[in-house]
């Protein structure tokens, strides 16, 4: 998963991109990068690392121009190379900075085809390089000295027919303007927003609303599935949809976790929409257990806290915080390697005593993946001097690979792979478990914005909406997702890379 921006501004935007990726940095904890243009000149910067880390003054100096893009991003497949950060480049045609937030499913396939057809050569392993690639090759087919709006709304419908999976995508091109566009079905969430100044409309484009209004734009609204905005270099915005059959199935796993509660997502609440899975969660423990001794109920920081208050509030129990975080720790569902993940849990949190002992206590998380952490979590309640220690789920199993852009690991190294609910809560260490049934889920969403066909539920139910996902690429998935195969990546480190004065 990955955040990305764009802003066009009538003064530099460097500032703007800067704070809008700190708004962003829960989406990706391996790397950043921004490009900004002016006149016609790129300058880039980009490094693993937090935002903090990679942007220095020095860098934000270079950064010259009043439109630009941006990119935080977690390894996806377990790479961590600073090759891999984005934005990427390419200098023909024009001059194009592109990142992306998403998969392809058929990524192998376009890599293969970019070379023998296009005669172009990519040099990573991420799809962000093969689709700057197709949509550069796809402008390129008009042989243009000058570009219209209308020569890039039909570059991306190059796009969309020859691309498949999850992705929301900004660019830039240098001179002309900012570009952003989202997949046909529009599973990765991108929206847009603008705001008045003495010079007129500036515009920017983002994963979520937050970074929009931390930044004082006013959210306008969603890019549609299949749907391309483009805001030229005079100001003026333009938009198209270049898909031929577009229908919304946005990740529901959005709302379960990655999304900050204070986002929008296709019109739905982020935080309304945690509260009332909250609320069918305690529905499904009262009709399980109507007379569970559940003493009090302690979310596991941060995702979580929404829909452990209203579980709190629906069975009639205390709502306590029971463990502290230490901020400065990375989320550790999206750490490249195991061995990080173990050893990062108790750094990451620590148990207030006094509200376990002695306590039936029920622990709320959003999901359980892996079962390392929920193994860990539980332990500390119990050594804290919990009596019962019960875990509830936001989410249901995770039982199937995402495909659209979440690297999560291999579906052998979930926990729910062959087990049952009992198995899980003994593996765990739970004396009772609890998970979300995925129509209570679905529905918890649904009810922010009725209007949405569906959703992609694919790492819950194994149906993948693109109908293009077989067994073979599920196994060529597993086998890149695996730990092995991440401790193998780590060792790929390289330097960061500044572009200060790229033609």
């Amino acid at each position: 998963m990955c955040g990305i921006v764009g802003i066009f501004g009538y003064g530099s935007v460097n500032q703007l991109l800067y704070d809008s990726l700190t708004l962003l940095q829960h989406r990706g904890q391996d790397a950043a990068g921004i490009v900004t243009c002016e006149d016609k000149k790129f300058f880039l910067r980009k490094n693993n690392g937090l935002v903090s880390d990679v942007f220095q003054a020095e860098h934000m100096i270079q950064l010259r121009g009043n439109m630009g893009i941006g990119h935080v991003r977690y390894p996806t497949a377990g790479c961590s190379s600073s090759a891999e950060a984005q934005p990427f480049y390419v200098n023909s045609p024009y001059g194009i900075a592109l990142a992306h937030n998403g998969n392809l499913t058929n990524a192998e396939e376009l890599k293969k085809k970019l070379f023998k057809d296009d005669l172009r050569h990519i040099n990573t392993d991420s799809d962000s390089e093969i689709l700057l690639n197709v949509f550069a090759h796809e402008l390129q087919r008009g042989n243009k000295l000058s570009v219209k709006p209308e020569d890039i709304f039909d570059a991306v419908a190059g796009v969309h027919k020859r691309c498949r999976g999850g992705y929301a995508v900004v660019a830039t091109i240098v001179g002309k303007g900012i570009l952003a566009f989202r997949d046909a079905f529009g599973i990765r969430p991108v929206v847009y927003g603008k705001r008045e100044t003495d010079k007129g409309t500036e515009y920017m484009v983002a994963s979520e609303s937050v970074a929009l209004h931390a930044l004082g734009f006013k959210l306008v609204r969603d890019l549609m599935p299949g749907e391309a905005i483009f805001i030229d270099k005079n100001g003026q915005l333009h938009t198209q949809q270049c898909a031929e059959k577009p229908q919304l199935y946005p990740c529901i796993f959005e709302y379960v976790y990655f999304a900050r509660p204070d986002s929008i997502i296709d019109d739905v609440s982020v935080y309304k929409a945690r509260l009332r899975m909250g609320q069918t969660l305690a529905n499904k423990i009262l009709k399980l257990n109507s007379e569970h001794d559940i003493d009090v109920v302690i979310p596991i920081p941060d995702t979580s806290r929404t829909a452990a208050l209203e579980v709190a509030y629906n069975l009639g129990v205390k709502y306590r915080e029971g463990f502290i975080k230490n901020r400065y720790i990375g989320r550790t569902f999206i750490m490249p390697g195991q061995t990080q993940r173990k050893k990062s849990v108790r750094q990451k949190l620590n148990a207030i005593d006094l509200e376990f002992r002695g306590k039936n206590v029920l622990l709320v998380d959003d999901s359980i993946v892996r079962g390392t952490t929920s193994r860990q979590i539980i332990q500390m309640a119990r050594e804290a001097g919990a009596n019962k220690v019960f875990m509830a789920s936001a989410a249901p199993a995770v039982r199937y690979a995402n495909v659209y852009g979440i690297d999560m690991p291999s579906s052998k190294e979930f926990i729910a792979d062959n087990r049952t609910e009992e198995e899980i809560a003994s593996e765990i260490g739970a004396d009772w478990l609890i998970y979300q049934d995925l129509e209570d889920l679905i529905d918890a969403v649904h009810r922010g914005n009725r209007s949405i066909k569906g959703f992609d539920c694919s790492c819950f139910n194994g149906q993948y909406i693109t109908n293009d996902v077989d067994d073979d690429y599920l196994q060529h998935i597993e086998a890149m997702r695996s730990d092995g195969a991440k401790k193998k990546n780590e060792a790929d480190k390289l330097v960061g890379i500044d572009l200060y004065s790229s033609q």
